[in-house]
């Protein structure tokens, strides 16, 4: 009954729930694009640094290491890309906004992350998250407390969140 209830009036404990790991994602993107910030790795020469750690250290396939090797090549470039790919997705992922389109790109750049981190960090400190991402990709999870619960009632058709 008491589910019932809370289903009428709200929010379920499931869509609930889903908010939570939405809006926890979101804020650990923002939370690791201050870290980056604060440490120099947007910078050409320290986002070049990083990827040459992994390149050298890591046990990535031999074929994404040679995209990794082009990325770094092209700091000047990329370093920014990720920088401004990671914030986007944590206001978007917090503000609950194209959630699903957001949450299924951040699970494929989660996973090139952990793709490119393999045998330098702990197996499951990526993964969980690239889980999380697309777990939420396949669920409504901006439609509770988020910005697509605005969009959905504008706009009936409003498939991304």
């Amino acid at each position: 009954m008491e589910d019932h209830a809370t289903e009428m009036i709200g929010a379920s404990r499931e869509q609930r729930a889903l908010a939570v790991l939405r809006v926890a994602l979101g804020a650990m993107f923002i939370w690791v694009f201050f870290e980056n910030l604060g440490k120099g790795a947007y910078s050409p020469s320290g986002y070049k640094g990083v990827i040459d750690y992994y390149l050298k250290n890591g046990h990535s396939p031999a074929a994404w290491k040679a995209i990794m090797s082009v990325m770094a090549a092209n700091a000047r470039i990329v370093a920014p890309l990720q920088a401004m790919t990671e914030l986007g997705f944590g206001v978007l992922l917090v503000a609950g906004a194209a959630t699903r389109l957001v949450a299924a790109a951040a699970g494929a750049f989660l996973f090139s992350l952990w793709l490119s981190e393999l045998g330098t960090a702990w197996f499951w400190e990526l993964a969980m998250p690239v889980i999380v991402a697309f777990s939420l990709a396949g669920a409504r999870a901006g439609r509770t407390w988020g910005a697509d619960s605005v969009l959905a009632r504008r706009y009936p058709g409003w498939r991304l969140g």
